[in-house]
């Protein structure tokens, strides 16, 4: 891969281009991160507003009609429906593992067989999270495990 950096002053906004022979899974996920780091959520926690960054975002969770954001060290709750973020998120690394849940696929730090075809997947701050069956097959395939 070849990184080309263009300095012209004259430029009034930042633009990255990506000039591919085919678009392969490395060049989506490079696209993905570069769209994560650009992207923020309002979120609250303890009746104040947050602006947050949704490359903090973990996972989200849906838990009585109610949406929870959760970062590696804070939980806050969001306003939107868990399909209204996930149709904005699944184009950034997020995916949906259960009926309720949303997964950040860049925390995973490992993956483990479950009961009834299920995984259990530990994130990178030891929290551990299940696959429900709908979603195992998938999520192996997007992470390359067989």
């Amino acid at each position: 891969m070849k990184i080309v950096i263009k300095i012209d002053e004259n430029i009034s906004e930042t633009e990255i281009q990506v000039s591919c022979k085919q678009l392969t899974e490395e060049v989506e996920n490079m696209i993905a991160t570069l769209r994560i780091m650009n992207e923020q959520m309002f979120v609250h926690k303890d009746q104040e507003t947050y602006l947050l960054d949704v490359s903090r975002i973990s996972y989200i969770e849906s838990v009585e009609r109610k949406s929870f954001v959760y970062t590696e060290d804070d939980v806050y709750e969001s306003k939107l429906k868990l399909y209204e973020m996930e149709e904005k998120l699944c184009q950034l690394g997020f995916f949906r593992i259960s009926k309720s849940c949303l997964l950040n696929l860049k925390f995973i730090r490992s993956i483990r067989n479950d009961v009834e075809r299920r995984l259990r997947l530990t994130l990178s701050n030891g929290e551990q999270v299940l696959v429900s069956r709908q979603y195992a097959e998938e999520i192996k395939r997007r992470l390359g495990v067989r």
